[in-house]
């Protein structure tokens, strides 16, 4: 109970708001490989400083509505198969924070956002792979909150603005997904070059370094290869999660860590602050 008290006596305390985060998480395999973008979030976390917790939308969790994880102790969910042994005895034992669920809520409400508590769930690998990076320790109370299956870009958007409250309270809300998922070239390999990858990622980051919200919007629309580097959206919608719970579109720090398995993009943003990162270190 101690974490979910300092988090309820945080709230007393005038902070500086938080940026957002836009995380790419990749295969699961970049839990134990986590290469140039690993090293990247590690240096955002040393950047930002621990926050007084974290809210985290992941693809990998999608339910009728909206729930919100507000069990004390979250497991660490392997909902992957086929992976190698030593990725299923990893564990992510941050603690939750109930107190931060209801925060949430209420900001979700606010909004005209219905949500409900979930006290079983644990966090999913798009909530705690890319946060074993950031947070290593494991030390600061994170809370995830579902995607609603109906969701389409405008209501990942909305959603984000509903969160964005949270921020001002020293939260950082972070959308984990991927800036491009064709799980059938990764699966098979039937990739020529990741040339389409490239240009839609380049159209993307062009959009968020101006702040181009309608832009982004439009993105499966618009943006040159979009159906192809996203069959399915919601890989993308998280995106939209982390620019709506910006306070501020612009500046933009761009991660740019390539592009994995021929057709994974690693970029990822942090929303509405500039950060020079020191990569002399590493916690990968």
């Amino acid at each position: 109970m101690s974490n979910d008290n300092s988090f309820s006596q945080a709230r007393e305390q005038h902070m500086a708001a938080m940026p957002s985060v836009f995380v790419s998480h990749g295969a699961p395999t970049y839990a134990i490989e986590p290469g140039l973008a690993g090293a990247q979030l590690a240096a955002v976390g040393r950047a930002l400083g621990k926050p007084k917790g974290i809210v985290i939308v992941s693809p990998h969790w999608m339910t009728p509505g909206v729930e919100i994880t507000a069990t004390l102790k979250p497991e660490t969910i392997h909902d992957f198969g086929g992976f190698p042994a030593a990725l299923y005895r990893i564990r992510y034992p941050a603690p939750g924070a109930p107190q931060l669920a209801g925060r949430t809520m209420e900001q979700l409400a606010s909004r005209g956002i219905k949500a409900s508590l979930n006290a079983t769930r644990g966090l999913d690998h798009g909530a705690w792979v890319p946060l074993l990076h950031m947070y290593p320790e494991a030390d600061v109370p994170v809370v995830q909150v579902s995607l609603p299956l109906d969701t389409d870009e405008q209501r990942a958007f909305e959603l984000g603005r509903a969160l964005a409250g949270l921020a001002d309270e020293g939260v950082l809300v972070v959308g984990s997904g991927s800036l491009t998922h064709n799980l059938y070239e990764f699966r098979t390999g039937n990739v020529d070059e990741a040339a389409y990858a490239r240009e839609f990622s380049s159209w993307i980051r062009s959009s968020v370094q101006q702040g181009d919200h309608e832009r982004l919007l439009q993105a499966l629309q618009r943006a040159p290869h979009a159906a192809r580097a996203h069959p399915t959206s919601e890989h993308f919608l998280p995106l939209l999660v982390a620019a709506g719970a910006a306070s501020v579109a612009t500046p933009v720090t761009v991660l740019d860590a390539g592009i994995r398995h021929g057709v994974i993009a690693m970029e990822s943003y942090v929303f509405g602050q500039s950060i020079e990162l020191d990569m002399e270190v590493s916690h990968a």
